[in-house]
């Protein structure tokens, strides 16, 4: 079993992925779990139904009582109406400041439960017990948020998990298209942090699917370089941004065709290949470098195509709503160099001439 430590000037956690890691529920969790005067499960419905018994089993053989909640599976778990069923649901259970949350399932589901827990109340304990790959992104960190139909997390809190169980064989169950999308975001962390990693994912012919022995330690990878960042800037106040590298486009392309239709790290994949191109003008990306990662994209089946068809202007009104965004101004994350990132501001013109530029060299590529 891995385990590493996520450290902010407030609050200390761990992560631990492995084989048997829900064992921990009775060890190093067994006080948190048997303080808690009440414990409710907040499960994804399609994780749920391949691997909830494994944690149910877990939680019994601490003679605790415990009430399961099921969410709908992926963003449509994350709505408005979802979140305020998520807390009446507590009030009728009788759910208290001493009570703790578990997220089972992906990335939408702990954002979720994380948002629920640091608002119940003013703010109770949660764990998040993440099932996808994806969630190695977004269980770490402490972002938790809800969609509105005007963009992509735009109501949420910071609220730090009481522990992070990451359990790697639940990947067996995954779709293609939930590897693919949980790989993009692992791809970020090593084009954000470090040339020769991402040169190494670049031109691994068997991406995105790693074999079951080298992607947990691939993840802890990942997962180190968040946790590196969120120790220097844990509210996103500099730093962190970087985090966001492909996500100005990303997550404007998935609330354009609607959240879960393309999934997040297909969309952050179409984001990066932008900010690519964007940072052949104020990096020193190299436009090879730029066609060699749209080409690799293509092979790996992320969809670059869907946005073949999509007028600028559309995404332009939903990047505008980008958390990045000061004063009007269009912010986006580059590179200097892969490892090397920083932030920019780009014109409207500028981004919609990139925009172009990046549908060309796609429809070369398909």
């Amino acid at each position: 079993m891995q385990q590493l430590t996520v450290s902010t000037k407030t609050e200390s956690y761990d992560v631990h992925i492995g084989r048997h890691v829900y064992e921990l529920f009775s060890t190093d969790y067994k006080e948190l779990m048997t303080s808690a005067d009440k414990v409710a499960i907040f499960a994804d419905k399609t994780a749920a139904s391949f691997h909830l018994s494994e944690l149910e089993h877990a939680l019994s053989s601490l003679n605790i009582k415990f009430v399961i909640h099921t969410l709908p599976a992926g963003e449509a778990c994350k709505t408005p109406t979802s979140f305020l069923g998520c807390q009446s649901f507590l009030l009728q259970h009788n759910f208290t400041r001493n009570s703790v949350l578990i997220a089972f399932g992906g990335g939408a589901c702990g954002d979720l439960t994380g948002f629920v827990a640091a608002t119940f109340m003013r703010g109770i304990r949660f764990l998040q017990c993440p099932t996808t790959i994806l969630a190695h992104d977004s269980a770490v960190g402490g972002k938790t948020a809800i969609n509105m139909p005007e963009g992509k997390n735009m109501v949420g809190a910071f609220h730090q998990p009481a522990g992070v169980l990451f359990q790697p064989e639940f990947f067996a169950t995954l779709p293609d298209r939930e590897i693919r999308s949980g790989m993009a975001e692992l791809l970020k962390h090593a084009l954000i942090s470090d040339a020769i990693w991402t040169q190494s994912l670049l031109t691994n012919s068997h991406f995105p699917y790693l074999s079951s022995e080298s992607l947990p330690l691939e993840l802890l990878k990942g997962i180190q370089v968040k946790a590196d960042i969120v120790a220097q800037d844990e509210f996103e106040h500099g730093i962190r941004k970087f985090l966001n590298f492909g996500h100005t486009l990303g997550h404007a392309v998935e609330a354009y065709y609607g959240f879960g239709k393309v999934s997040h790290g297909e969309c952050v994949v179409i984001g990066m290949a932008y900010s690519l191109l964007l940072s052949e003008a104020y990096g020193e990306i190299s436009k090879e470098f730029t066609n060699d990662f749209i080409r690799f994209a293509i092979q790996a089946e992320y969809p670059l195509q869907a946005i073949c068809n999509v007028e600028f202007k559309p995404l332009l009104q939903f990047m505008k709503k980008d958390k990045k965004v000061s004063s009007g101004a269009l912010v986006f994350v580059l590179l200097k160099s892969p490892g090397n990132p920083f932030t920019e501001t780009i014109s409207e013109k500028e981004c919609e001439t990139a925009y172009q530029e990046l549908i060309l060299r796609v429809k070369e590529e398909v």
